[in-house]
């Protein structure tokens, strides 16, 4: 049984803190969810994927929304400096598309339509609240706070590594420029998560901040599975998809 993880009253090192975090992220990160696994598997159907790559696009949309709600709370020039990457590499920059570009060309790859992804009408209403609730996260709670729900990038360099050779071996019609968004999260993730991970061991000093730090994570990666249970429950088992979602028999 996963039990939440509880900082000891009289706190953690800054090392046992990245080991608690790293622990969470082996046990709660979405690769372990079922839709995951049948992805790298080869075991969804196009319309599954379909579905997939357009619900995902609501959360790809506001990550710079996010990224940028972070950067306007810090006082220091040589975090904002830093942080701003992040915008850049979805929004696009001088000789860049960005991350929500690649994004739209995935979906593209698997024949859904841009301007349908782009509305997000169509994307399950679940994760529509999902995404709300990490911009809520983000914008609600503390600078330390906002800067640990990042932290689940410490992992997702690992799940591309697997996911995209996986895919392009089991799924034919996808192609490496199909999955062209993944390449460069393969180098800006470890970036990122080395920074933001670098900035909670400093600054997370007392037992109550580390406590804060780890239940941020944990809530990070409750909202990424719970967005992959809705997938599951509309596109897999049961197949209940609710009124005015995606339909791939019917676009």
């Amino acid at each position: 049984m996963i039990v939440h993880p509880k900082i000891p009253e009289k706190g953690v090192s800054a090392e046992e803190l990245e080991k608690i975090l790293r622990k969470i992220g082996d046990e709660r990160y979405h690769v372990h969810h079922p839709f995951h696994k049948l992805m790298n598997a080869g075991d969804l159907t196009k319309a599954q994927l379909q579905a997939w790559a357009l619900n995902r696009y609501c959360y790809q949309f506001i990550i710079p929304q996010k990224d940028a709600v972070i950067l306007s709370r810090s006082e220091d020039p040589e975090f904002r400096r830093e942080w701003r990457k992040r915008i850049i590499d979805h929004d696009g920059g001088e000789g860049d598309e960005g991350g929500i570009a690649r994004w739209l060309k995935l979906a593209e790859g698997l024949e859904v339509d841009a301007e349908l992804v782009k509305s997000r009408k169509q994307a399950l209403a679940a994760t529509r609240f999902a995404v709300q609730a990490y911009l809520d996260l983000v914008s609600q709670s503390s600078l330390l706070v906002a800067v640990a729900s990042s932290l689940t990038e410490m992992f997702s360099g690992a799940a591309i590594s697997v996911r995209v050779p996986a895919m392009l071996k089991r799924y034919e019609y996808i192609t490496e420029d199909t999955l062209a968004y993944f390449i460069p999260r393969l180098h800006q993730a470890p970036r990122d998560a080395e920074f933001a991970l670098a900035y909670v061991k400093e600054h997370a000093q007392t037992p109550a901040l580390q406590q804060q730090v780890v239940d941020a994570l944990v809530e990070k990666c409750d909202i990424l599975w719970v967005m992959l249970d809705a997938l599951y429950h509309a596109y897999v088992e049961p197949g209940h998809i609710p009124p005015g979602a995606f339909r791939p028999d019917l676009n």
